[in-house]
């Protein structure tokens, strides 16, 4: 019987290099919960299980302080990383995107957020698409009223709108790919669904393996989640993947979380030892 793990990682050998964003994924799912600064060799001991040399994992930790997003510190000749404060408000914003219960309360109104073509238009247009916002127009962005705006996009004009009528549902058809969203859903289903059915059926995982498949789980759902606007059930299909991709993710990660902390445990290290533990908040994701 193959390994539970197997058929994922062959997929993510099949895809462009992505180490990068895996290494965004582990700082945001277990890193920044337990302080958020950690050695390189615990990041190296973790990719060489994905067969991932260590140049690449340099040389893309290199490329994401270079741009801002991670900070390096040497103490001798160990090097520790933590998050930049540039990266801080994006990934707490993600945070809740991914773990927290979908918004409830809809009051039926968007807000419209106009962008001018200043210079820090590509920042806020990511930011932006991050927060779960779509744009049916260059410069537009649109999500439902009351989500939070990012921080880069504060300067943004900001409107509301009613999002009733034909005008309401062109609005919504125009602002987010939802046909693609769900056929990205449903691929991520596909692809966890047997790693769920192994883990119902008694298999054995190592903490080693119970860190990897959190990670890759994590890794593969907030590319699709982050792009999903969170929109009120009454304005999505009947049949919409969203709700059982979540449900699927989270029972996977539960599943997972404690044989993957123990791994953090023992091989999680900072600047001055061992992570601190954050078994408590990480109890609270993906709760109703």
């Amino acid at each position: 019987m193959a390994h539970p793990l197997s058929r994922i990682i062959d997929q993510l050998k099949r895809e462009p290099s992505r180490t990068g964003s895996i290494v965004i994924t582990v700082f945001g799912d277990a890193i920044v919960p337990r302080g958020g600064v950690v050695w390189l060799g615990t990041l190296l001991e973790f990719f060489e299980g994905l067969d991932i040399d260590s140049g690449v994992v340099r040389t893309a930790m290199s490329r994401l302080a270079a741009d801002g997003w991670l900070t390096r510190e040497k103490v001798g000749r160990n090097s520790f990383y933590r998050l930049a404060d540039k990266g801080r408000q994006t990934f707490e914003a993600a945070t809740r995107h991914i773990y927290d219960p979908p918004p409830s309360g809809w009051t039926g109104r968007f807000e419209l957020l106009l962008i001018g073509n200043g210079e820090d238009r590509d920042a806020s247009r990511e930011a932006l698409r991050n927060a779960g916002f779509g744009s049916p127009l260059p410069g537009v962005w649109v999500a439902p009223s009351g989500v939070p705006v990012p921080e880069e996009a504060a300067g943004a004009i900001r409107l509301e709108v009613s999002a009733e009528g034909d005008s309401g549902r062109r609005l919504l058809s125009e602002s987010w790919p939802l046909e693609r969203t769900a056929d990205a859903y449903l691929k991520f289903m596909k692809m966890f669904e047997p790693l769920r059915a192994a883990i119902a059926r008694g298999a054995s995982l190592s903490e080693a393996d119970a860190f990897t498949a959190r990670v890759l789980l994590i890794h593969y759902y907030r590319r699709v989640v982050l792009r999903d606007p969170l929109l009120p059930e009454s304005l999505l299909p009947a049949d919409w993947p969203g709700r059982a991709a979540r449900e699927l993710c989270g029972e996977i990660y539960r599943a997972l979380l404690l044989p993957s902390e123990q791994w953090l445990d023992d091989h999680g290290t900072n600047e001055k030892g061992p992570l601190p533990p954050a078994r408590k908040l990480l109890e609270r994701r993906f709760g109703s």
